[in-house]
């Protein structure tokens, strides 16, 4: 299998092992996002030992990862009887040769016996630290993780040198690996994401509609069940979980709106909500020009691309899809998807944006994001409070060009964005997947920017060469 990107994750390894003295990184981030595929890669060229932990009995846990040590060394098994045994023959091997020790799944150790950190700490201070060598943890439960690892409770806290969080591609890095024209390849990253896996998964000499249908569109297609497997590992009741991610994927992205869509009450939504976020599943969002912590103008969005798709359009239609898929995509999916697409859409036009700022094709902005205030909503608000300069950009994934009424309609709502001064600069700029009329772009002032499909496609294609 092809590797793609991770430059600055790979970058921080290699910098590890080339630095004199120990390094013991942490490695974590949702499943499927490519952190094993990150490590192998990695582990290429440098005299390593990977082990790949599983759920199963701690002593099977223990003596696999034992077996994996001895073998590399070419070495008789000896009898341990104990994690603190384990570390301490790890710790005298690595005093005759430096390696990479790649601990991968390491809370399913954790899950069997809670005293591995602490056991780890002590090989940490004691052997690690003598050594020229390198410890990586690696984790998909993102929870455990930074509470067993990162976190001030734990053991290991403060002994990291580095760490990952291995985040899924955004469009830019993604776009890579989809084949397809500018257009189809948005559609396409609406429905897998930019999740490594799902990304290789589809065959981009077939349509997107094969594709899905083959994919997704079948019960015994690898990403039909996914996001259920997938919760049932972080999760021991995953139904309510699954139906506030129904519930948020169609649309309704409040609180409110998700306790009536889901009939649970507001007092238990609030902890669904919380693990889901701590999942990485869902995100909190606010207007850009709002206090993250203190805004009660809040709403919910499915966190993954992937995930929204599904639940949008797999998990309400699964008896129907069992019974007549082609059925599903044409009736439901295929008329509905440009509503999907669109949000889509406004994410890689924000991507846009930044590597806009980034190359100096327009102004710098400190935070770019959305912005909504009851009635009135702007897809991308950028702020630069040092120069009192905001940028308003709308995005329009439509069948038609865009003309002045869009035009006239952001002018409008300019005045209900209080932000800054009286006297502040005012930019903006539209994205258009149908392009714009003609003779628009001679009427507007230099303060306009228009894009197009094309136009986005050459500033990010450029920008992840």
């Amino acid at each position: 299998m092809t590797f793609y990107n991770r430059v600055d994750e790979l970058e921080t390894l290699t910098s590890g092992v080339e630095s004199p003295g120990s390094d013991f990184i942490v490695v974590y981030g949702r499943r499927r996002v490519g952190k094993t595929e990150l490590l192998k890669e990695f582990c290429t060229d440098v005299p390593h030992v990977y082990f790949l932990a599983a759920q199963e009995a701690e002593h099977r846990q223990r003596e696999k990862f034992i077996d994996r040590i001895a073998d590399h060394f070419d070495d008789r098994v000896p009898r341990i009887d104990g994690w603190d045994d384990a570390f301490q023959y790890l710790g005298e091997k690595l005093a005759t040769e430096d390696l990479v020790v790649v601990i991968d799944e390491f809370p399913y150790l954790v899950e069997e016996n809670d005293s591995v950190p602490s056991y780890m700490q002590e090989f940490v201070d004691e052997h690690l630290h003598e050594t020229d060598s390198m410890l990586v943890l690696c984790g998909s439960s993102v929870s455990t993780m930074e509470s067993e690892v990162l976190g001030h409770e734990s053991p290991l806290y403060g002994r990291r040198t580095a760490q990952l969080d291995v985040q899924p591609f955004s469009f830019k890095q993604a776009r890579e690996i989809i084949e397809y024209d500018i257009a189809d390849a948005i559609r396409s990253y609406a429905v897998t994401g930019g999740t490594p896996m799902y990304l290789t998964l589809f065959d981009y000499d077939r349509s997107l509609r094969e594709n899905v249908r083959s994919r997704l569109l079948s019960p015994t297609a690898v990403l039909y069940n996914e996001p259920e497997f997938l919760l049932r590992t972080e999760l021991r009741n995953p139904a309510r979980y699954m139906s506030i991610l129904e519930a948020i994927a169609l649309g309704h992205t409040t609180p409110n709106e998700v306790a009536g869509a889901t009939a649970i009450d507001s007092g238990p939504l609030s902890k669904y909500l919380q693990t889901l976020r701590r999942l990485r599943l869902i995100e909190r969002e606010v207007p850009v020009t709002a206090s993250q912590k203190k805004s009660k103008r809040s709403q919910y969005r499915i966190a993954d691309e992937f995930l929204r798709f599904w639940f949008r359009y797999i998990e309400p239609n699964r008896s129907s899809i069992e019974e007549a898929p082609n059925i599903v995509y044409d009736g439901t999916i295929a008329p509905d998807l440009p509503t999907h697409v669109a949000t889509t859409f406004e994410d890689v036009c924000q991507e846009a944006v930044w590597e806009a700022i980034r190359r100096g094709d327009v102004p710098p902005y400190s935070a770019v994001g959305r912005w909504w205030y009851r009635e009135h909503e702007v897809d991308i608000v950028g702020l630069a409070p040092n120069d009192d300069r905001l940028l308003l950009a709308e995005c329009k994934w439509t069948s038609e060009p865009v003309g002045a009424a869009l035009v006239e309609r952001l002018r409008e709502t300019t005045a209900h964005v209080r932000w800054g001064p009286g006297d502040r600069e005012v930019r903006y700029a539209l994205f258009s997947k149908s392009g714009f009329v003609e003779g628009l772009e001679d009427d507007l002032s230099e303060s306009w920017s228009l894009f197009t499909l094309d136009d986005i496609d050459s500033l990010l294609r450029s920008a992840s060469r």
